[in-house]
């Protein structure tokens, strides 16, 4: 047997001293017992902590807040506010929550009327509107039309919501009376394809017989309808292809036939739909409704983008696949022609848009219109800094003018067909139109249509805001919406078409005065106004004579629902502005901002704080119209301040003059740069608030704001502002993104691959500075699609980011809406921001 030495001091073994050895023995039997209970000891105090820990972060515990704040955070709960913090006695007030927020109650009520507009009206205007009003039961409504100068006049054009046919029953999802008012085209059985296009069944309600037929069959389900300005004629749009219904004799006419899963024929295909003119219609009627014009696109050379639904009830086991003609970043766009139909002669017209600079495959028809008897086409090039604009009839096609931009962008505007009255004092048709005036849009007067010199209307550091709202054929008045007296408001005004003051504009006059955000409809001569004020009180509707200057009817004052909203209490909103500075130069600007407090607000307490932006070119979030937000509910149930402003890039912002066109058009060939970088530098000016905890400032966006929030937590790796982020149907490369919105701000990636690349989210390695973030996507996407999420998330997977959750809602689209997939999603933001504020992500 060999013996085994060991050894006290490395010097001698123990066999040498027997004695020594055997105390040798009784030392380590009780340094092992003691090492024993030792670990015993630690790991019970181990599995305590972890549990206790587990507890916290996962639990729904009950645990003491201020321990959990000292103990995770070291931040007595005497100053700092979290979510759990109870509310205080409001009395008998009802504080803003989730559920409130989820029922809708307080919802005030907004109405639409349908002003008859029958071409003889524009001069002798009697104020004829139709309008739907509630009956019996909360589901069944009529419809009547009334009219203003005639106030005892009043006719029920739609009886009820239901109706039979064939002994079936149908529900009336919405209407539209002809302009002689003897007939309606009634909607029924919606399916709904892209943002504004949906497939229905149509009938034409015969108001004086009380008799309803199909428009077409009462099977097929079509697009989209027109009518004639004569009532005489209905256009729709089946397969792709225009038929037109005369109401005279009831015949049917196919108009084009080469409408195909390719071929787009007055209906606009994806892109135009979404990016162009926000419409499912691309068919204009002559004023006197003997003609249209209508739009072709020719999708072939597009390529196809695949979206499986997995949620359908009727593709149980295999995903319905859906293709769509999607144009991405640098790839062909859809071949785009306008065409004329006369209805007299039963002819078919192409017209040649002839030009130099924009060949056919780079060229984006952005809008059509009629002036007098010829048709107005506008064009631009793939990067919309190259503007044509023709004046074609039946014969020729002229270009009448061009407009060149090497730093700005064109906007999508509409033009406003004057026509000629000499009695009026109108030589000649005409028609006003948006012109960029030292970088803010304003309205320019042309006469005749082929003239390309204009007279300036409205000039200043302020914007139009749409185009012309209306125009008064008598008086020569135009009226027009702007943000001349705040940014953030919306004000109607009007001016006199030949009216000159001593700076050769005409003068201003103002129809709105008090503080508010105004939107408006007006009848078919301009005489009467349909005005709703929208904000910053409850909403409220009304009808004004503007030749008598008085309010002549109240359509809604919403008196019941400010009754109701006095038992609620409602958060505080604080707007201002404050003052950023560009990095790289040093220069100044100022932002627009919203700022909402929690209910228990206290400034001498710590609160989280909540950043919501979106920042897209030309857009605008911070403004004074009335709603119940998620905002709110995020600052009443979370205790939190929430942050809205407006940065460089965004539109309507009257603060910095002397940048002219810079604040917006900063952007242009490098988006997401400056924006970025002014969320962070209004993240650090929050920060440093006395009633802010700097530790717990949240982002977050849905789209172009989702993008942003992604970007700026790319950037805001080093002295962190922003710890935690939402996304939500986020774009992460604009080469994924469709090319006619891309192109516009980014040029192509073949032009400009250092902007794509500056852009989009490329920096993976800095999510890692964030403490959490969420994203959140569709599958069934067809705007943003989920490829931009999940290529995200394969970049994280490979630079081994792993500080982030992520939900995908299937089938939903990008407002998130198939099986609950809304009310979802926001229980999902509204969680996270909880926990987070609530120090869980440590």
């Amino acid at each position: 047997m060999t013996d085994t030495y060991e050894y006290i001091d490395s010097k001698e073994p123990l066999t040498k001293y027997p004695q020594k050895s055997k105390r040798i023995k009784l030392l380590k039997r009780l340094l092992s017992i003691g090492v024993i209970l030792s670990i015993l000891i630690w790991g019970s105090s181990f599995l305590f902590i972890t549990v206790d820990n587990f507890l916290i972060k996962y639990g729904n515990y009950e645990v003491n807040h201020q321990f959990l704040s000292q103990s995770i955070s070291s931040k007595p709960s005497s100053i700092y506010v979290s979510p759990n913090d109870k509310f205080t006695n409001f009395g008998d007030k009802i504080p803003l929550n989730k559920k409130i927020y989820d029922d809708h109650e307080l919802n005030p009520k907004i109405h639409d009327i349908q002003w008859i507009k029958e071409p003889s009206s524009i001069y002798n205007d009697q104020g004829t509107y139709v309008i739907k009003e509630d009956i019996s039961s909360k589901d069944d409504f009529k419809v009547v039309i009334k009219s203003i100068a005639n106030e005892k006049y009043e006719h029920t054009l739609i009886e009820t919501s239901k109706f039979t046919y064939d002994d079936k029953e149908y529900l009336i999802e919405k209407f539209k009376a002809s302009p002689d008012l003897k007939k309606v085209l009634l909607q029924t059985d919606i399916t709904s394809s892209w943002r504004y296009s949906s497939l229905s069944l149509y009938w034409i309600l015969d108001v004086e017989k009380k008799e309803i037929e199909p428009l077409f069959n009462g099977n097929t389900k079509i697009s989209t309808v027109s009518w004639s300005p004569d009532s005489l004629n209905v256009a729709f749009i089946y397969n792709n292809n225009i038929y037109l219904k005369s109401l005279k004799d009831n015949k049917l006419t196919q108009v084009t036939f080469d409408g195909s899963n390719e071929i787009f024929n007055g209906k606009p295909d994806w892109v135009y739909e979404e990016e162009v003119f926000g419409n499912d219609l691309v068919l204009w009627w002559s004023p006197s409704g003997d003609k249209f014009a209508f739009l072709k696109s020719n999708n072939t050379e597009v390529p196809e983008f695949i979206i499986p639904f997995y949620a359908q009830n009727e593709f149980k086991d295999y995903p319905e696949i859906v293709k769509i003609k999607y144009p991405k970043a640098g790839y062909p766009n859809p071949l785009v022609e306008v065409l004329s139909y006369d209805l007299a002669k039963d002819k078919l017209i192409k017209h040649d848009l002839k030009s130099e600079h924009i060949e056919i495959n780079n060229r984006i028809i952005s809008e059509v219109a009629w002036v007098g008897e010829e048709i107005l086409v506008k064009t631009s090039n793939r990067a919309s800094d190259h503007l044509k604009i023709f004046l074609i009839n039946e014969k020729n096609s002229n270009l009448i003018r061009t407009h060149k931009s090497k730093n700005e962008w064109f906007d999508r505007t509409t033009i406003f067909y004057i026509p000629k009255n000499k009695t009026a004092g109108r030589e000649n048709d005409g028609y006003i139109d948006i012109i960029l005036e030292n970088g803010f849009n304003h309205l320019a007067y042309f006469s005749p249509p082929e003239n390309p010199e204009y007279r300036l209307l409205t000039k200043g550091n302020w914007e139009i805001v749409g185009g012309v709202d209306s125009f008064d054929y008598n008086s020569n008045t135009v009226f027009f919406t702007s943000t001349i007296k705040s940014s953030i408001e919306r004000h109607l005004h009007s001016i006199n078409l030949f009216d000159q003051t001593n700076n050769g504009l005409p003068y201003i006059k103002d129809l709105t005065a008090k503080e508010g955000y105004y939107s408006s409809s007006f009848s078919s001569g301009g005489r009467f106004l349909f005005l709703s004020d929208l904000g910053p009180n409850v909403p409220t509707q009304r009808i004004n004579d503007l030749k008598l200057g008085k309010n002549v009817k109240t359509i809604e004052d919403n008196f019941e629902f400010s009754k109701k909203l006095r038992k609620y209490i409602l958060p505080e909103i604080k707007y201002g502005e404050i003052e950023l500075t560009d990095d790289e130069t040093g220069e100044k600007f100022k932002v627009n901002t919203q700022e909402i407090f929690p209910l228990n607000f206290d400034k001498n307490k710590k609160y989280p704080v909540l950043f919501f932006i979106y920042g897209g070119p030309g857009s605008q979030q911070v403004t004074k119209k009335w709603s119940i937000s998620f905002s709110l509910l995020v600052a009443a149930e979370l205790n939190a301040v929430v942050v809205t402003f407006d940065g460089r890039g965004t539109g309507f912002n009257n603060l910095n003059y002397k940048l002219g066109s810079k604040f917006k058009y900063i952007v242009k060939n490098k988006i997401g740069k400056y924006e970025a970088k002014d969320v962070i530098s209004a993240g650090r000016y929050w920060s440093k608030k006395s009633y802010v905890d700097p530790d717990r400032i949240a982002v977050w966006g849905w789209s172009y704001g989702g993008f942003l929030t992604l970007k700026t937590l790319e950037s805001d790796y080093q002295d962190s502002v922003f710890n935690y982020g939402v996304a939500i149907a986020p774009v992460t490369k604009w080469r994924l993104y469709d090319s006619i919105y891309t192109e516009r701000y980014l040029n192509t990636p073949q032009a400009n691959p250092e902007g794509y690349q500056i852009g989009s989210i490329n920096n993976i390695t800095n999510f890692k500075s964030v403490k959490k973030f969420f994203i959140g996507h569709g599958s069934g996407d067809d705007n943003v699609h989920l490829q931009h999420s999940l290529q995200l998330i394969d970049e994280f997977n490979l630079k081994e980011v792993e500080n982030f959750e992520f939900m995908i809602f299937p089938d939903s689209n990008h407002g998130m809406n198939y099986h609950n997939g809304n009310k979802i999603v926001f229980d999902r933001i509204l969680n996270f921001l909880k926990r987070a504020f609530n120090w869980e992500f440590v």
